[in-house]
């Protein structure tokens, strides 16, 4: 079902966590993408409705919490395991353990070799194939890596004390499914398919058993040393020719494979810059039109709350709130949306000090007109010379607070704005603070208050 599934990266939920929009999110990939967005914004609220956007679709760990129900649904699921070969059931709850438990899964050796192999056929690998795996020598009775084990074996070969005849190591069995170099010390058994990818992959280990057998060979062959009537050296010299030769036709078809690995290896790396590339343009075409998509938005809920009559009326909530923001010095001031005189006519605002400015300060609300850049300044004569007034709404409609004023025409702020907006003028001591907090009147209700602004423009 979609409700257990990651909102970002589509799989089964892990560690979910629920978002104030209400979708939810794996935990790493919250973090993730909180950690790699400026301003991450829900993916699934994009995809749903652009348009109905709000603060709840902006993505923060700390705006998240815990979905304990959901996970323990997950955790009740019924699954099986998808790994080739394993036919085990059960619940999501226990597949963490059976993952860690897997016959069939494919894991590293443990002794570094770089092999991967099924967990079921690790101690076949180690006994067989394993070149880093250390064992001890039925001959010797000593502990040795693989290539030492196989060194004691080349001196117990067939093949050595025929060449070396002096020596007395006894001689092995040569198994009839062994490796064609089991003659100088590869101890490796297995099928012809086998075989062949052994000799494939053990071209080192061959050219190191036969360097140490030429090693050897020359030891023997030092001065005054008389060879053995056995086997001349000019036989034994053809013999490392002919398996010098093998080995060099091996190392070039490794060679060839490896050149095609590498140049397949180049071209996917172009692929994959490339599709980098692509990836970056489409994060930054979506960039832009999330900020479209905000710009537009924006001026939606503007033209929503807009007036053009030169009367605005200003819904403030959590009063209580932002007075104490204001005495604590953390918001000082709120400014109303903006407002038309006309259609065409000035544009203004409101600003409001909850615990006063100026001569005001910790003792009245304070509020002010704020005459603002608009779009049609260069066709309205100035300085705006229009009657202000203001009203504080009793909510029972028994005694309204009412103040106005003319502006000053010499004031700078009511010239023509030359920035975003002048600077405010208006009533410093509006309406004293225990009155605003009074019992006895409702300009504040439900933690609600509502002021009313009056533009004359006859």
């Amino acid at each position: 079902e979609q409700k257990y599934l990651c909102s970002n990266c589509n799989n089964i939920l892990k560690k979910a966590l629920q978002t104030l929009c209400g979708h939810r999110y794996c935990s790493a990939c919250l973090a993730w993408i909180v950690r790699n967005n400026k301003n991450p914004i829900c993916q699934k609220c994009k995809e749903e409705d652009p348009c109905t956007l709000s603060e709840g679709s902006l993505l923060a760990e700390e705006r998240a919490f815990g979905d304990a129900a959901i996970n323990k649904e997950i955790s009740e699921l019924r699954v099986h395991c998808v790994t080739l070969g394993c036919s085990w059931s059960g619940t999501m709850k226990n597949f963490e353990e059976h993952q860690s438990l897997c016959e069939y899964a494919l894991i590293p050796c443990h002794t570094g070799c770089g092999h991967m192999v099924m967990r079921k056929k690790l101690a076949d690998h180690l006994e067989n194939r394993c070149i880093n795996n250390v064992t001890t020598c039925p001959k010797c009775k000593r502990s040795l890596s693989s290539s030492e084990y196989q060194w004691c074996l080349i001196i117990s070969s067939s093949f050595f004390s025929f060449l070396f005849p002096q020596q007395n190591h006894s001689t092995p069995l040569i198994n009839k499914d062994g490796c064609r170099f089991s003659e100088i010390g590869c101890s490796f058994r297995g099928s012809k398919e086998k075989l062949k990818e052994h000799e494939k992959t053990a071209v080192g280990t061959h050219m190191l058993l036969l360097l140490q057998l030429i090693k050897e060979l020359k030891a023997a062959l030092c001065p005054g040393c008389v060879p053995k009537p056995a086997l001349s050296l000019e036989n034994k010299l053809h013999v490392f020719e002919n398996i010098v030769a093998v080995l060099n036709k091996e190392v070039e078809t490794s060679n060839l494979e490896i050149t095609a690995f590498r140049r397949q290896s180049e071209l996917d790396q172009n692929i994959i810059r490339g599709l980098e590339l692509k990836i970056a343009e489409l994060h930054r075409c979506m960039t832009q039109k999330d900020a479209g998509l905000s710009t537009l938005h924006k001026n939606l809920l503007f033209s929503e709350q807009a007036s053009y009559d030169g009367v605005f009326l200003w819904k403030i909530t959590d009063v209580g709130r932002k007075l104490q923001d204001s005495v604590t010095g953390r918001t000082v001031s709120l400014y109303s949306p903006a407002f038309y005189t006309a259609k065409y006519g000035y544009k203004v605002c409101l600003r409001i000090y909850l615990n006063g400015d100026g001569t005001g300060k910790g003792t009245h609300v304070s509020l002010f007109f704020v005459v603002m850049k608009g779009d049609y300044d260069a066709l309205l004569p100035w300085p705006f010379r229009h009657k202000v007034t203001f009203m504080l709404l009793d909510q029972n409609n028994r005694e309204h607070v009412i103040d106005a004023f003319r502006p000053d025409l010499m004031s700078a702020s009511f010239q023509r704005p030359v920035n975003d907006m002048n600077v405010a003028s208006g009533c410093p001591m509006f309406l004293p603070l225990s009155k605003l907090q009074s019992p006895k009147y409702a300009y504040v209700k439900e933690d609600t208050l509502f002021l009313k602004c009056i533009v004359e423009t006859n």
